[in-house]
Formats: structure tokens, sequence, C-alpha cells
């Protein structure tokens, strides 16, 4: 059967019985006329509940099948309470249908509980809860009810204990209802109609015991409730959800925890508190002098019990959440070692006690093992190092994972020699090949060392260990390289580069500046470009084209561009609570092939968009056309980014080898059209033809086109009569900290 019939089939049933219940009221009651009425669709009831179970084959059918039998039970003592008043004009008590009535009772807990059962789960903090309030309950319920009937002494014994059974298992009832109503995770629509339908019956049966004194003229109305819980019961069977399996049994086992919100710890109070309640309102009626002093003491150290394992539950749960959160605070997730944070505590103890030895080791090879065999693999290759790492080492030594496929060692103790044969201990354990994805790999590393010798700065240790590292590096890979004091001059002006800009990303050395998008002729900023800066405290301003490309090249780009992207998100939060629709629109930030091929960079984006509250389609992620050209995880990164919302723009339009091409296979919404189109574009003849072309293809694509590098009045009057209405460059605003957005317009003709 499809699922728009069972809902149809369920829909129809719900009406039927909401009628049946509506009308019954008007009917009078003790006639035949509403004692066959009422039993038909009791029938009814029976009959969809069985045919739910034959449509919907749920799991738990012996669960359904016993509910099925405590509805027969109940219709039975129907049936039979009405032969007692219509035929043989009766009213016996007790009779034949208060066995029937009463066998019902722990039927309809345990078909429903064997229904449940896998969904409910091992939710103890749940059922605690569901226990302090049917507790509470229960003790208003056994003071005001179940006591004064059991005490009445004007009735006879068994007349008295019968009585006192209808209230006591309605106890059962408040049970299970708060625990079906209070359990975590989200309730199924054949569960959550079976819980209504309890509590429908619940309400009924206390009405029950209070309208024959209070109000015995409307008597008749408490059917209602009953006549709505057999509605429920059977739409309960008859929906498609009925036949969902339960969870798997290593789910179960591990359970969930139920979260102590405001709501629910509202509730667990006023229940705790009715303790007193009784007290005070049973004091009022009757006295203090014949309060039930055991009921209500029993009550309250039961309470007291429950909310002590409920408090105590909650503490050990707040402990382990502590101790799982300082874990992974620790912790490198992917292979199990710790990480830079650990190490450079650890680090900065050793250089204070004069006896750090420190080894930097980089993975020769790894970017080639992730670009080709993807990063499943990649990961499964690092996992196996770093397995391999920690047991070549001593037992007081430390190895620790620093970030993408750098590993540092610490020496615990030894001489200035020892670090030698450390050394070839990694070397060696890194030699055999590497199974990964079905691959056998073969992965050697560049490994630098350094003491703390003259200085007692952790920073410093790290600093040299990472030239030694690119050293070797540069000199071919798969070699050890000792720092010395000469090193600094001999080495390579890239390994120092790469070096140095660890240092600068831990001292806060770079920082982000933004140049204006206008739109023309007008000239007013509707978005803004994120660049770097690096400002060198020796050196002074360092050009991204020198220190981008060592980034790229030893992974550090990963760890800038994300600090970039993070930076350039707040910032246009900033600008928007400041300065409103004067303030850009958009964020545009620039993202390497390196960043794009990070396993997580979209999950990345999605984070610091949901951390700055930035929207969407906000943020502009620039790419270069060499980045996405070869395909593969690049173009997927752009993709997921796309369908998150990010805009995408494609850098240096018309330079690449096939730019038409990419628009094909990469979601872009923008192209930034390169300078070199700009510059010689006022001149005569065919210096214009591929600035005019590339709007054109921009127009008939319906994307939008950035001319960038314009640094003459004259080049944004003709871009504007090209077609071009947003441009960039040095005529409009040069890149800096805060532009003018409130500022003189820099207008076109």
């Amino acid at each position: 059967m499809r699922k728009g019939t069972a809902d149809r089939v369920v829909g129809a049933w719900v009406i039927v019985g909401l009628l049946v219940s509506v009308a019954y009221p008007f009917l009078r009651d003790g006639t035949p006329v509403a004692a066959v009425f009422y039993n038909s669709f009791t029938v009814a009831t029976l009959g969809a509940i069985v045919a739910g179970v034959r449509r919907n084959r749920p799991v738990q059918r012996v669960g359904w099948y016993v509910f099925a039998g405590a509805v027969g039970l109940r219709l039975c003592g129907d049936v039979t309470y009405e032969i007692y008043r219509q035929v043989l004009h009766l009213s016996p008590f007790p009779s034949l249908a208060d066995a029937f009535y009463l066998g019902a009772f722990p039927l309809l807990v345990a078909g429903t509980l064997l229904v449940a059962r896998g969904r409910l789960g091992r939710d103890w903090a749940g059922i605690l809860d569901a226990a302090i309030i049917s507790g509470g309950l229960s003790l208003v319920w056994w003071v005001f009810v179940i006591a004064p009937m059991a005490a009445d002494a004007s009735s006879p014994l068994l007349q008295r204990v019968i009585g006192a059974a209808y209230p006591a298992l309605d106890l059962l009832l408040i049970a299970l209802v708060a625990q079906l109503v209070i359990r975590s995770g989200r309730l199924t629509v054949s569960l959550g109609l079976l819980t209504v339908g309890m509590v429908a019956l619940l309400v009924s049966d206390v009405l029950f015991q209070f309208m024959p004194t209070f109000a015995p003229e409307f008597e008749g109305v408490v059917a209602v409730g009953w006549l709505i819980s057999n509605t429920m019961w059977g739409a309960a069977a008859l929906d498609r959800s009925s036949r969902a399996p339960a969870p798997q049994p290593e789910l179960q086992a591990r359970g969930t925890t139920a979260t102590l919100g405001r709501t629910r710890l509202a509730l667990l109070a006023a229940c705790t508190l009715l303790v007193p309640a009784v007290l005070f309102v049973q004091g009022l009626m009757i006295g203090p002098g014949k309060l039930n002093w055991l009921a209500i003491g029993v009550g309250a150290v039961v309470l007291f019990l429950l909310v002590l394992a409920r408090t105590a539950g909650f503490v050990a749960q707040v402990q382990r959440q502590a101790g799982q959160l300082e874990e992974l605070a620790l912790c490198d997730a992917l292979t199990g070692l710790p990480n830079r944070r650990v190490f450079e505590e650890r680090l900065a103890g050793s250089v204070a006690a004069g006896n750090a030895q420190v080894a930097i080791l980089d993975l020769d090879g790894f970017k080639d093992v992730n670009d080709r065999l993807g990063h499943a693999v990649g990961d499964r290759l690092l996992a196996v190092v770093a397995k391999r790492l920690a047991g070549a080492l001593r037992e007081d030594d430390l190895v620790a994972r620093m970030g993408g496929d750098e590993f540092a060692v610490l020496l615990g103790a030894g001489s200035p020699g020892a670090m030698t044969g450390i050394v070839e201990r990694l070397a060696a354990a890194l030699r055999k090949p590497v199974e990964a994805g079905g691959h056998e790999l073969l992965i050697g590393a560049s490994i630098g060392s350094a003491d703390g010798a003259g200085t007692r700065d952790a920073g410093e240790v790290l600093r040299r260990a990472d030239i030694a590292m690119y050293a070797a590096k540069a000199a071919g890979g798969g070699r050890h390289r000792g720092y010395s004091d000469d090193l600094d001059a001999r080495a390579g002006e890239q390994a120092k580069l790469g070096a140095e800009i660890r240092a600068a990303l831990d001292l806060g050395q770079f920082r982000v500046v933004y140049q204006p998008i206008v739109s023309l002729p007008d000239g007013r900023i509707v978005s803004v470009e994120a660049l770097v800066r690096w400002e060198h405290p020796e050196r002074g301003l360092i050009s991204p084209a020198e220190f981008i490309p060592v980034a790229e090249q030893n992974g550090l780009i990963v760890e800038l561009g994300a600090w970039i992207l993070r930076t350039a998100c707040s910032q246009a939060v900033v600008w928007r609570n400041e300065f409103g629709e004067a303030g850009p629109q958009r964020m545009s930030v620039n993202v390497s092939a390196r960043q794009l091929a990070e396993p997580g960079f979209t999950a990345l984006v999605a984070e610091v968009l949901a951390w700055t509250g930035l929207a969407a389609h906000q943020l502009i992620v620039e790419v270069t056309e060499t980045a996405v050209f070869g395909g593969g995880l690049a173009v997927q990164a752009v993709k997921d980014l796309h369908e998150l919302g990010v805009k995408i723009a494609l850098d240096d339009f018309g330079t690449g080898h096939s730019s038409l091409g990419l628009l094909q296979t990469v979601p872009v919404d923008i192209l930034k059209v390169d300078k070199s189109f700009v510059d010689t574009i006022t001149m005569a003849g065919r210096h214009a033809v591929i600035a005019t072309a590339l709007i054109q293809v921009s127009s008939g694509l319906g994307l939008m086109a950035v001319a960038e590098g314009v640094e003459t009045a004259e080049q944004a009057a003709e871009l504007y009569r090209l077609g071009y209405r947003l441009a960039q460059g040095y005529h409009f605003g040069r890149p800096v900290a805060e532009p003018d957005f409130l500022g003189t317009r820099v207008a076109v003709g």
C-alpha cells in the first residue's frame, strides 16, 4: 500500500472516531442505544488494531496483539456491565465485569512497553525523571483517593479492595504516561498517538473516581475520554510508522541522555514540592492530627532518593563530558596522538629544565598521495605513520601531530647525542611500505632537530628545528639535518621563510586589508576583497607573492587561510552592523588549491559562517583557474560550497588553459577579468576585443563580471561603455584596514 493511501485511512479513522466521541454525550447514558453505540466502536477499534498489524507488519507485533488483548478485555467488561444493567437490571459491585476491567490494566501497560521497546532506549535519566513525576502524582493519588477508599469501614472488605484497585492500577498508567512523555528523542507518529490515547484513558479514569460523588449527572461524559483513547489506539496501529524497526542493539546500549531543560526542571521541581503541598492541603481539610503520615513520609523518602540519584547522574554526566572535552582538546582526532597544544606545553617545561631536544618530521610526497589516491588513503597513511613513530620511541619520549603531515618528537631525557639514535629509529620505522586503501605506499620523512642551547624560548627551539627540517627537505628530502648556528645564514631563503611563517602565525604578525569592489558608474562600494599582509618585525612588509607560495608548499596556507576567513567574516559582520546598507554587501576571500583539497574545508566555512553570523550568500570564495583545472577534490569542494549558498568567483579569468571549459564543470557566480585585459583597454584596435567578449560571455551566462586592476578614470569609463558594472583597482581604492564606505565616491564619466 502506498504511503498516501495509508495516511488517508488513518485520517478517515480519526475523523470517524472524533465524530463518535462528540456524538456520544447526546445519547442517554444507560440506554440500550448508547450501549450498542459505545461497544460497537470498541469492536471497530479492536478490528482497526488487528488490521493495522496485518497491514504494517510491525517488528513489535507481539506488543500490538497484547494491546489488542487489553482492548478485548475492556470490551468484555463493557458488554458484561451492560448485560447486568440492561438485561438483569442489576448493579452488583464487585462483579465479573470488574475482573475484565482490572485484567486489562496490566495488558495495557505490557502491550505499550512492548510496542515502545527499542524506542524508549536505556534512557536512565529519563526513567528517573519519569519516576520522580509519577512518584509525586502517585502520592497525591494515594492520599486523596486510594487511602480513603481502603479505609471506608462502611463498605464490605471485598468492595473496598476492588474499589481501591482501580485507582491503584491507575498509578501504573501514571508511571507509563510519564515515561512516554518525558522520554528523550523524537516520538514516531504511531507511538505519539498511542501516548495521546493513554493520556485520554488516564484522564477519564481519574474523572470517573470523582464524578459519582461530585457531579453524577455528567457521569456519561467521562466515556468521551475512553472513546478518544480507542480512536488514538486504532490510529496508532494503522499508521505506517508502527512498522518502524527498533534501533540496533549497539545504539540501545549506548542509550540517550535526557537533557535537563527549563521545562523539565520546572516539572521535576513541582512534583518534588507535592510532598509539602499534600501536607498543607490535607492538614487544612482534615486537621493536622489525621494526616496520613506514613504515606507522606514514604513518598518524601522515595522522592528524595530519586532526586538524589538524578542529581548524581547529572553530575556524573557533566564530569564525563568534561573529561571527553578535555581529551578532545588535547588529542589529535585522526591519529590519536597528542596535539600541538600538548607538545608546546611539554616543550616549555623541558626548555625551562634545560634539557630540550626536539625533532620535526615532515612526510615526503604526502601531498601527491592525497592528490592521486584521495584523502581517505592519506588519512590512513597518517594513522599508520603515527603508530609507527610512537612505537619507535622510548617511554619518556613524546610524539605529537602538529598539523597536516608534520609530526614533532620531544625527547624525555638523554645526552645531546641521543637524538641521532632516535632519528635513526624513526627513519627505520618509516622505511617499511604502508598498506592503505589497497595500495602499498613507500613514505619517507625530512627530519630537522634542535636543542635548547642558549635559549629559554620554546618557540625559538621549534623555529630552529623547523629551519633544520626545511634544510633537509631542500637537500632532496628523506634526510636528517641538525640545527647549527650557521644554518640560518646557509639555509635557503625559502626554508627560512617557511619557518618564519610558522612563527608569524603564532605571534600574530599577519593582518588583513580590504580592497573595495565598486559599482559602475557611481563608484559605490558594494563589496570588498580580503587580502593578507605580513609585517615582519625585521624585514618590514613582505609581499604575499613571496610568502604565499611557500605557505602553499609547506601546508601552512591551510592554517593561515582559516585565520583570514574567520577574520574577514567577523569584520564583515562588524561593518554590516555599523554601516547598514552603506557597508559592503559581500566579503570576498581568496582560497588556494591546498585549502580546497583539505578534508572538511566546506565544514570549516559553514562553522565560520555560523560562528560569525554572516549569511552564506554574503561570502564570496575566490578560486583561481589553476586551482580547479585538475578537477577532483577541489571541484567537489567548490560544488559543496555553492550548495551551502556561498558565492563562487573565478579569479584571473581568461589567463588559464581552458577558461570557458571550466564554466561547464565549476559552479561560478562571478568572473573576475584579469588585469592584463584591462591595462590596454583604452588603446585603439583589437586590445578591447577580449574584454568585450568576456563581458558578453558573462552576460549570456547570467554571471557577474568584475574588471580587476582598474587604475585610471579612462579605463573605468571604457569598461562601463563596454557593459561592465563592477570594477576593482587602485583608481577606486587601495587595500586598507578600513575602507571609507561613507566618503566621496569615484564616479565614472
